[in-house]
């Protein structure tokens, strides 16, 4: 049974890592690592069964510190990448590494959300992205629809690409970016682009955007105060390849057309505090999340820049209403953007919100107390995209 209301989990640590299980297309899942100081730090595995409206975890021990960013392989479903702090010699950290899922970890400790978890399993390390002399991980981006054997950490003022051959032992580094100027750069964040062959990444340091080509490790553009303040999340646009959305600490979520950087296509403003996540509805390019540490997410139609900018024909019934509109009226107009939903189960800072890799029309989001909220786009608004 298909119900509009939000189903909630929560962790018992504080947590800001959250991402889909890509390569799982059947079963909608959801992966959490958490942030705690004084305990083994945990990746929470989270099915959503969607037909009884409840929640079943695994959990598996991430013994290496707490967990910042995490990532899952598109091609295989039981490996990930995280970015954790770890302490070393009272200095802190940021380490990258990728890890499998101990083999059987489904039949071991599947429970519904509600149990306490009992003696889970521990995750294997696969590689370090350590390259030695880069210090701080902020994070690890997955070649998209890729096998899962290149990745890119951004580290410090670097980007690494990497090659994952399973069988060495040692991932390797086949190029570098750096980013160049004066003072203390590093990147912040990143995304890998779906288009162009997958040759091209975007990424954010203060409050620069920019475009690097992967085959050259050379920057093609920048957008150099795209927000005010910090600059903290990137997303592609699925389906316009020149498409690119951005949100920061100006409480700003932008869109540009990358081919002219001068000015944002559209910039909503309806957060009231630093806004970490943006996403792009992997189907429906008009649906667009983000999440803010004023505690909300926000769904937004933002139709006018979409792939699809007209919608649907207006239906007879709309017209209807004046019986004195000849036909030859009907005439497409775009549609306007408009917020859909504001959502309100979070009462902390909302760290991250993803879409489902399995269902298009369901999404989860996670704030700092530990709380995962499930929600699906309005029914009224799906029908409208869909008929």
């Amino acid at each position: 049974m298909e119900d509009d209301a939000p189903v909630i989990y929560g962790l018992e640590f504080q947590a800001r890592a959250l991402s889909a299980q890509t390569a799982e297309t059947d079963a909608i899942r959801f992966l959490v690592g958490t942030q705690s100081l004084k305990f083994d730090n945990q990746i929470h595995i989270i099915d959503f069964d969607d037909e009884n409206n409840i929640i079943n975890k695994n959990v598996l021990l991430h013994q290496a510190g707490e967990i910042w960013h995490i990532g899952a392989s598109p091609a295989n479903k039981a490996v990930l990448s995280t970015c954790y702090n770890k302490t070393n010699d009272s200095r802190v950290m940021s380490c990258a590494a990728v890890w499998q899922m101990p083999s059987g970890w489904e039949t071991g400790s599947h429970e519904s959300a509600d149990d306490s978890s009992h003696n889970p399993q521990t995750l294997e390390l696969l590689f370090h992205l350590d390259s030695g002399t880069h210090q701080n991980s902020a994070c690890v981006l997955w070649e998209p629809m890729g096998d899962g054997k290149r990745v890119i950490s951004l580290a410090d003022n670097h980007a690494l690409l990497w090659d994952l051959q399973e069988s060495s032992t040692k991932a390797t580094v086949s190029s570098t970016a750096t980013l160049e100027g004066k003072g203390q750069l590093k990147f912040t964040s990143g995304k890998w682009s779906p288009h162009h062959n997958c040759s091209q990444l975007a990424t954010a340091n203060d409050t620069a955007i920019r475009g690097w080509d992967l085959r050259t490790m050379s920057q093609i553009y920048c957008v150099d105060n795209a927000h005010g303040q910090l600059v903290r999340d990137l997303d592609f646009n699925p389906n316009r390849q020149y498409y690119l959305a951005s949100c920061g600490d100006d409480c700003k979520v932008k869109f540009w057309d990358v081919r002219n950087v001068q000015e944002p296509v559209k910039t909503l403003e309806e957060h009231s505090h630093w806004v970490w996540s943006v996403r792009y509805n992997h189907s429906h390019d008009q649906l667009v999340l983000t999440a803010s540490s004023d505690s909300r997410l926000i769904l937004s139609n933002m139709v006018s820049i979409s792939s699809e900018p007209f919608g649907h024909m207006v239906d007879d019934e709309e017209l209807s209403e004046g019986e004195d509109n000849p036909q030859e009226e009907k005439v497409k107009e775009p549609l306007k953007d408009s917020v859909v939903s504001t959502y309100e189960e979070h009462e902390d800072s909302v760290y991250a919100a993803e879409w489902s890799s399995a269902d298009p029309w369901l999404f989860a989001s996670l704030s700092y107390d530990g709380r995962l909220v499930i929600n699906r786009v309005p029914r009224a608004l799906k029908y409208r995209i869909l008929l």
